[in-house]
């Protein structure tokens, strides 16, 4: 055997003793080892803040916001064209001028003279009629005379007549001249009559123009009066385009007057929560036609948003005004009276236009409703329960919410404790350490450390 061959044999030889001797030495150490005390297991429970949920009828308030706007705005334009000589002392805006206070003067001459014309007229076509109506008087009695007249020559012509054919008295020549003269009655009395027939004609003619006169007069008269422009109400000044000196023309604009004994705000409301919350009594009129007939007209209260504090103004539902179907909203008008929107305090501001406002409309109400805190429900609409100290998830109908609460109609029984601390995917059956509150507020307070 050579050296290498025995140097192998010796190393196979050293492993295997050092093998061996590792395989003693583990399982005298696995001989050696003790299994560990076992540790029964204690399950967690997750502490939690809970509302004992009670049913109660609650009142809806449906909140939207509006600008306000006075109810009635009038753009005023001289009726008459002329020179202004007189302008009111304080037509300026913002100023509030008292109703029939003069405005504004056109010119007024040439229009009294216009007046004073009609009224001459009116007085020479007066007298026109009433001499008509006694020259037809005096030809009706002078019709009488000349009928009498003419019957006398009538009786005078027989006479003649008769005696120059039975007694040869008289001659032919007396007998025609009887004869002219009565016929001349005759013609004298057909032409009376041929004129009184045609008097109620003349009358009426001239009735006419005298009436046309008058409405002249009228005419003229009233030109007059609208030289003189005077506010129709208590009018605040919203914009001025008129001076003394300045000529104006008949119906172009020269002032902007709003009337703010009563405002109006035009708020949006979403048609499902009208349909759901407003109160419309059911009465319908047959004269009324497919409309929102019957809205009751509740108060509201009005908040402006730049004001943080408790003040309010309180309004009336009026009516419906439209229905947008881009948006599907209904537009509501609210409207406020002078004496309403006057500010409650000293140091308050009055409702005024131009007013981004809130208004809380109040709607119908929900009979046997739970509050809970809206954060409570889930985006499923559901909520969690402690029962029996574990936790049970339940889905709930969500009626309304405002602010941060939510009020539920289905789902929960009176009694029901409900989860008010927000849990992100809890387990079902969780074991739960509840802290149960009979009150909202307390329940929806600091959360409690774990």
């Amino acid at each position: 055997m050579t050296d290498d061959k025995k140097r192998v044999v010796v190393m196979m030889a050293a492993c295997l003793a050092v093998l061996a001797i590792g395989a003693l030495a583990a399982a005298a150490l696995a001989n050696m080892k003790r299994p560990p005390a076992e540790v029964p297991s204690k399950e967690v429970p997750l502490r939690v803040k809970a509302l004992l949920a009670q049913p109660e009828d609650v009142q809806v308030v449906i909140t939207t916001y509006g600008e306000v706007a006075p109810l009635d705005t009038v753009r005023i334009a001289p009726e008459v064209g002329g020179k202004v000589v007189e302008v009111h002392e304080r037509l300026d805006v913002g100023e509030v001028i008292p109703a029939g206070q003069a405005l504004f003067v056109v010119d007024p001459r040439s229009y009294t003279a216009v007046v004073a014309d009609a009224k001459a007229n009116v007085e020479q076509l007066t007298s026109a009629v009433e001499r008509l109506k006694t020259q037809w008087a005096n030809d009706r009695e002078r019709l009488k005379t000349l009928k009498r007249s003419r019957d006398l020559a009538k009786a005078e012509f027989d006479r003649i007549r008769e005696l120059f054919d039975e007694d040869q008295v008289g001659t032919q020549s007396g007998v025609d001249a009887a004869e002219q003269a009565y016929n001349n009655t005759v013609d004298q009395v057909d032409q009376l009559e041929r004129a009184l027939a045609v008097y109620p004609i003349q009358v009426r003619e001239m009735e006419s123009s005298l009436a046309s006169g008058h409405a002249r007069l009228e005419l003229a008269e009233y030109d007059l009066e609208r030289t003189c422009v005077t506010a129709p109400f208590d009018a605040r000044v919203k914009e001025v385009s008129i001076e003394a000196g300045q000529y104006v023309a008949p119906g172009s604009p020269v002032l902007t007057l709003a009337n703010d004994a009563v405002l109006e705000l035009s708020a949006p409301v979403d048609s499902r929560d009208a349909r759901k919350w407003l109160r419309f009594n059911g009465r319908r009129d047959e004269n009324d036609g497919a409309w929102f007939d019957g809205l009751e007209p509740v108060p509201c209260r009005i908040r402006w948003t730049e004001d943080t504090g408790s003040h309010y103004w309180e309004g009336v539902l009026h009516r419906v005004e439209r229905f947008e179907k881009e948006t599907r909203m209904l537009q509501l008008a609210i409207r406020i009276d002078a004496t309403d929107a006057s500010s409650k305090d000293a140091e308050g501001l009055p409702l005024v236009e131009g007013m981004f406002c809130a208004v809380e409309i109040p709607g119908r109400t929900i009979e046997g409703a739970y509050r809970i805190p809206r954060s409570a429900v889930t985006f499923e609409n559901n909520v969690y329960l402690v029962r029996e100290s574990r936790l049970k998830t339940v889905p709930v109908e969500l009626a309304y919410e405002k602010d941060n609460e939510a009020f539920l109609t289905t789902g929960l029984a009176p009694g029901d404790v409900v989860i008010v601390t927000r849990l992100v995917n809890p387990l079902e059956n969780t074991l739960l350490d509840a802290v149960v509150e009979n009150d909202l507020e307390t329940a929806t307070g600091p959360e409690e450390a774990t």
